[in-house]
């Protein structure tokens, strides 16, 4: 790209559709090893929420 600045790098067609340095041109995760990762969390929080419900007294 034109007038971004910053250093430019010549990049193969692997690079440009995710390949090479672990998978993506940037590093760090991929969509859906994202995703994965993110729903992982959001069931361990309710998991925790119904243990933590289970266990409180109801109120009268």
């Amino acid at each position: 790209m034109l007038g971004v600045g910053g250093s430019r790098k010549n990049l193969g067609r692997e690079a440009l559709r995710g390949g090479g340095r672990g998978g993506r041109v940037g590093g760090g995760l991929d969509p859906q090893a994202q995703k994965r990762e993110l729903l992982r969390k959001l069931q361990e929080k309710r998991q925790q929420r119904r243990r933590e419900g289970d266990t409180a007294e109801p109120s009268a």
